[in-house]
């Protein structure tokens, strides 16, 4: 911006920033002195040839000749030890603007201060001197961005405690106002330029306040983009300080550059994606008004892909006149990852999983990704298909086969199953409020348990086919780490299975959470889980597809799928319904570290209605470690009324909170 200074002469000057303007020029230049006319050419003399005639007197300087009958050595040992003697520690304080400085003031001068800066260090008197006239500087310069153009400023030094007192006395006098404030040619815009004045935020009889106005500058260039001008130039604010009227006049040049719609995007041949699906993807459809937000969002978008490192998204002008189409240009990301996890709870023991990824083998957005986990209690290998934005943002289309083999206290299963999904997915970087998921599933498993009334193991194989379904509402403030809200989800999952005979049943499980911030430090969290399975006996149902409590995700304190009913080898044989509670107080200790007191409840029932009897109880603490990513979290419980076999204390390891 531009700074013109009006004096009371009428005399102005100009100046990039908001420092004074120097004393105005004199209205004429003083003349040079004209150089003396050369010496007339004469014959030289002797005199003059001749090297060993006397030499002529100087002219005089009017500078004393120095005394070298001094010691070098000595003046120097003479001002160290001087110096050494006047060093002191010194302290500072700032009168006179209480009533004009705000937090950002103050924070400024504080960040700026060379006072505050070296303060408690060994000072001599020339150096404390130097920074207070640095720091009245400063504070003038401070004022002056306020609107305080006549603001006085004094430096005293007094004495605290035996130690030297910089006293800085402002008196900041009036507070300069905007006489009139003109956006020329922003009547251009129409029916906008109302709502974008006031998006401006500066006008007449305001402070002349540098902030403010840099502040409705870059409001002023976004909103008008946001508005449908996509060629818009916005100038420099012109400031004019007229002293003798304590006032000030703003003018701020505007070119909207005409209204458009959205065009088409156009983009260059590539192995990334084409056009068709950046256009899905986009938060604009063509036809509808220019906005710059939905270029940032789609710029942001495209870099998450994860296939893309770097996105230009700009307007151009359209083939279509009164258009703009949006020209894209990317740089492509490496497309492959390898990655690795390990993991351990109790009741599930150690678990490493590695996969290899490549991100866009199937372009546009089609991931392929092949898995093994392998465990003490199991081992699986899987393919699987992914392709993110699938027909529209956020969907994602999923296809998976895998192989795994699961050895749990409750049963043995060997499995093959295929699977598809279509969700509307959640994430760290877009946040949705509602998710969805449908999907279809066929299961082949050859399961081991035990038959209730003897204990004899026996082993049979079944074919399952399911339509698992989902819908979720988040309405916490974070995905991983949430501190406020509450979240609901339920499952619906009709199958159909032939072990024998075929029957159908449906499994339905209901979940809800809720957080609430108690200061900067603790936060409340609750859940709770209900589940039901209903259309078919417990014995009839797959081991592996009845519900099963316990474990770092369920009731903390047991071993994974521990609680519930148990058969004569005191294995668990999991049920037909499942209710559990939670209850934690996460408290942020220091820095990055916090601590969650937790206590859980739960059970698992054979009837097909979750019932609130015979809960059993887990209480414990855990560490937090607050990361870029998330929390990662290390819980520690034990059982309140453990049934016969529990473990005395369980541990728990993972990314992210408990729910």
């Amino acid at each position: 911006m531009v700074w013109r200074i009006k004096r009371q002469n009428g005399v102005s000057c100009a100046a990039a920033g908001l420092m004074a303007c120097a004393t105005p020029l004199a209205a004429s230049a003083q003349e040079a002195p004209r150089p003396a006319p050369p010496p007339a050419a004469s014959a030289p003399s002797a005199d003059a040839l001749d090297p060993e005639s006397p030499m002529a007197a100087l002219p005089d300087l009017g500078v004393a000749w120095p005394d070298l009958t001094t010691t070098p050595d000595a003046v120097a040992a003479t001002a160290s030890t001087t110096d050494i003697a006047d060093l002191t520690r010194y302290d500072y304080r700032v009168d006179g603007i209480e009533a004009v400085a705000d937090s950002v003031f103050r924070s400024r001068f504080d960040s700026l201060s060379t006072l505050r800066t070296h303060r408690g260090e060994p000072s001599n008197a020339a150096q404390i001197e130097r920074r207070a006239r640095e720091d009245a500087a400063l504070l003038q310069s401070l004022l002056r961005g306020a609107g305080y153009y006549d603001a006085e400023i004094s430096n005293s030094l007094e004495s605290q405690d035996g130690e030297p007192l910089v006293v800085l006395s402002v008196v900041p006098g009036p507070q300069y106002r905007f006489d009139s404030v003109a956006l020329p040619g922003l009547a251009a815009t129409g029916d906008k330029a109302a709502p974008l004045r006031k998006e401006f935020g500066v006008a007449a009889n305001d402070p002349v306040n540098a902030d403010a106005i840099t502040i409705g500058e870059a409001e002023l260039r976004t909103r008008i983009g946001e508005q449908g001008f996509p060629f818009a130039k916005i100038g420099q604010s012109e400031i004019v300080i007229d002293h003798a009227t304590q006032t000030a006049t703003l003018e701020l040049a505007v070119e909207p550059g005409g209204a458009r719609n959205f065009g088409h995007v156009v983009i260059a041949p590539n192995r990334l994606m084409n056009a068709h699906h950046i256009e899905k993807i986009a938060r604009f459809k063509p036809g509808e008004p220019f906005d710059e937000s939905a270029l940032d969002d789609l710029r942001r978008t495209l870099i998450q892909t994860g296939i893309v490192s770097s996105a230009e998204v700009k307007p151009i002008e359209g083939e279509v006149p009164g258009t703009v189409d949006i020209d894209v240009a990317l740089l492509p990301a490496p497309p492959r990852t390898i990655a690795g996890e390990l993991g351990y709870g109790t009741g599930e023991g150690v678990r490493a999983a590695v996969s290899w990824t490549h991100r866009n083998l199937f372009p546009p957005e089609g991931a392929l990704t092949v898995r093994g986990v392998a465990g003490t209690q199991e081992q699986s290998g899987g393919v699987i298909f992914r392709r993110n934005n699938f027909e529209g943002r956020d969907r994602v289309l999923t296809g998976q086969a895998t192989a795994s083999n699961v050895n749990r206290a409750a049963y043995q299963a060997t499995s093959f199953s295929l699977s598809g999904t279509l969700e509307r997915q959640t994430t760290i970087f877009f946040q949705k409020a509602w998710s969805w998921s449908v999907g279809a599933e066929l299961v082949a498993s050859d399961e081991r348990d035990v038959i209730l009334s003897t204990g004899a193991p026996r082993r049979r194989t079944f074919f399952i086919a399911a339509l698992p379904t989902s819908l979720n509402y988040d309405g916490s403030d974070d995905l991983l780490n949430p501190t406020k809200g509450f979240r609901l989800g339920g499952r619906l999952s009709p199958e159909l299975s032939l072990q024998g005979s075929a029957f159908g049943y449906a499994r339905i499980q209901l979940d809800g959470s809720a957080y609430q911030s108690i200061g900067d430090r603790v936060v409340l969290a609750g859940r709770v889980r209900l589940g039901t399975i209903v259309g078919a006996p417990r014995d009839a149902i797959a081991p592996s597809r009845r519900f099963y409590a316990g474990g770092g995700a369920s009731v903390r304190g047991y071993g994974y799928q521990d609680i519930g009913p148990r058969d004569p080898n005191n294995d668990p044989i999991g049920g037909r319904s499942l209710t559990e509670f939670s209850i934690e107080a996460r408290v942020k200790v220091f820095g990055p570290f916090g601590l969650v007191p937790f206590f859980d409840a739960g059970n698992i029932y054979t009837s097909n209605l979750p019932k609130f009897t015979a809960l059993q109880y887990g209480a414990g603490v855990g560490l937090r470690y607050y990361s870029n990513f998330g929390p990662i979290r290390i819980d520690v419980g034990t059982p309140l009324n453990p049934q016969k076999g529990d473990p005395r204390v369980a541990v728990y390891v993972s990314l992210g909170q408990a729910f």
